[in-house]
């Protein structure tokens, strides 16, 4: 390397590489009422529903990524806490949650009234096999503006914790009512 130049930083690995190489368990965090505008969120919006029978419309690479983890072994879990009333938003991610659970995801949902007492994380996240963070900076208009990654340990031993106290709490997707 010439002496003046400065390394190039490698890019953070993707979801998809991550979750290739987990092997025991992936968790999520969401604890925003709504994030950035996307066309599918537009268009349901304007009255298009999900047409679950077409799983072609709807299945994403996202959804093979889990598919393909929870295949291996992976355990799988998203725990959404909301405020009740619900945003529109929120309405949306419930109505297009069954994606995720026919994918080999297990969903939780946490309404923020019975979570007062709990130790709820200040940003999203992903923890991979107890390992990884993942954890999800949003700006205040719901767009993501950076991923951070962690193997600190006091941080893994916080966000996992954390995790496992409040999906104890949360209403599995199938029995969550909006």
């Amino acid at each position: 390397m010439p002496q003046n130049a400065q390394p190039r930083e490698q890019a953070p690995p993707s979801f998809a590489e991550i979750i290739k190489d987990t092997e025991r368990s992936a968790v999520h965090l969401e604890a925003r009422d709504t994030y950035f505008d996307n066309v599918r969120f537009d268009a349901w919006r304007q009255g298009a529903r999900v047409n679950w029978d077409d799983r072609a419309s709807w299945w994403r690479p996202f959804h093979d990524h889990i598919t393909e983890a929870v295949a291996r072994g992976v355990l799988i879990r998203r725990l959404r806490v909301v405020s009740e009333p619900v945003s529109e938003y929120i309405r949306w991610e419930h109505h297009v949650t069954r994606g995720n659970v026919e994918a080999g995801e297990a969903v939780r949902w946490l309404p923020r009234r019975r979570a007062t007492d709990l130790a709820v994380p200040g940003n999203d996240f992903w923890l991979f096999d107890s390992r990884l963070a993942r954890i999800h900076h949003f700006g205040g208009d719901g767009a993501l503006v950076e991923d951070e990654f962690s193997t600190e340990p006091t941080v893994i031993k916080f966000l996992a914790e954390s995790f496992e106290t409040l999906w104890e709490h949360g209403i599995p997707h199938e029995a969550y009512r909006i």
